[in-house]
């Protein structure tokens, strides 16, 4: 019977799919260390990554059996993709289902940062207020406002289709202009980076983390931008140089920030969290209870894919079958 590790708890709409396998969990309340990984997956045939997990060469070293890694998650900078293909493993990923879910949380901390939400809310929690004031806690509205989305793929199409219900302007960039009939479709305008960061009002981020978008955000971006503008962040951490963002937060270059991922995820820059135009939230894009049943769904049929001799659902790598 094939063995199948799977490196942490996840929903239990995958048990029934692998029912047919040795399934060995690790039930660590903490993450799973490199060591530990390495003990565990020596006679594993597939391995259920988390986001993170990391798999690195070490551990796929260590897999000699795994014909497949199936990550919970859209994203895989977690794992070492191409040393995987060279070792002849399926790397699979768990794209689409989170889409509606990652959108979502996206325009939730957006309002979220622009109409002062959850500084309100410590305040009624804490001192309270005297009571209503035309002059009291302005925030800043987004009707007729300009969002310009960096990576306008699923996510991100899926954010400008929400963000029209609310009167935005709708601009994108990235390497690739898309077509007129997709643009058509949201309303949306192509520009360069440069008139995206000096025409925004707001300017989230949706676009996959690869090196060569390391930092993508920093000072030289910040300053470009309206000093009225606010920026978001629901892709991956290392796309921005926090550090920078915090001096631009604290000068007021920009008027605020809204983020659900870090640099150094898990850890938060610690002035991020004295700063009241900052919303934080834990990584929680596609934190639903649907999305998350989904993925389980996903990572586990990728899994009875390979094992079966057949070419996985949602793969990253290419790795020929052989009959």
């Amino acid at each position: 019977m094939s063995q199948i590790f799977v490196a942490g708890k996840i929903p239990d709409k995958a048990e029934s799919i692998l029912s047919n396998y040795q399934v060995n969990l690790f039930e660590g309340d903490q993450l799973i260390t490199e060591e530990e990984l390495c003990h565990e997956v020596k006679n594993a045939e597939a391995i259920l990554s988390l986001l993170s997990t990391p798999i690195s060469k070490k551990v796929i070293d260590a897999a000699k059996n795994a014909k497949i890694i199936a990550n919970y998650g859209a994203g895989f900078n977690n794992i070492d993709v191409d040393y995987a293909t060279e070792k002849g493993i399926h790397v699979t990923n768990t794209p689409f289902v989170s889409t509606d879910a990652t959108a979502e949380l996206t325009i939730a901390i957006l309002l979220a940062v622009s109409r002062r939400v959850v500084e309100g809310d410590q305040l009624c929690r804490t001192q309270g207020f005297d009571g209503w004031a035309p002059l009291f806690f302005r925030g800043t509205e987004v009707a007729g406002k300009t969002l310009g989305i960096y990576g306008f793929g699923n996510i991100g199409q899926a954010v400008a289709k929400r963000a029209l219900a609310f009167n935005m302007d709708i601009i994108y960039s990235q390497p690739r202009r898309l077509s007129s009939e997709l643009e058509a479709k949201y309303n949306a305008t192509y520009v360069s980076m440069e008139e995206m960061l000096s025409t925004a009002d707001f300017i989230t981020l949706h676009c996959p983390y690869k090196q060569e978008l390391h930092h993508l955000f920093g000072k030289e971006e910040f300053l470009k931008m309206k000093k009225s503008a606010f920026f978001i962040n629901a892709a991956r951490g290392p796309l921005v140089n926090e550090k920078e963002l915090v001096s631009a937060l604290k000068d007021r270059e920009i008027a605020g920030a809204a983020l659900d991922v870090f640099e150094y995820e898990p850890s938060i820059t610690e002035e991020l969290k004295s700063l009241s135009n900052v919303v934080l939230t834990p990584h929680i894009g596609n934190a639903t209870y649907e999305t998350r049943d989904a993925m389980s769904e996903v990572a586990a049929n990728n899994i009875v894919e390979v094992l079966n001799g057949r070419n996985p659902i949602s793969p990253v790598n290419r790795i020929l079958i052989k009959n």
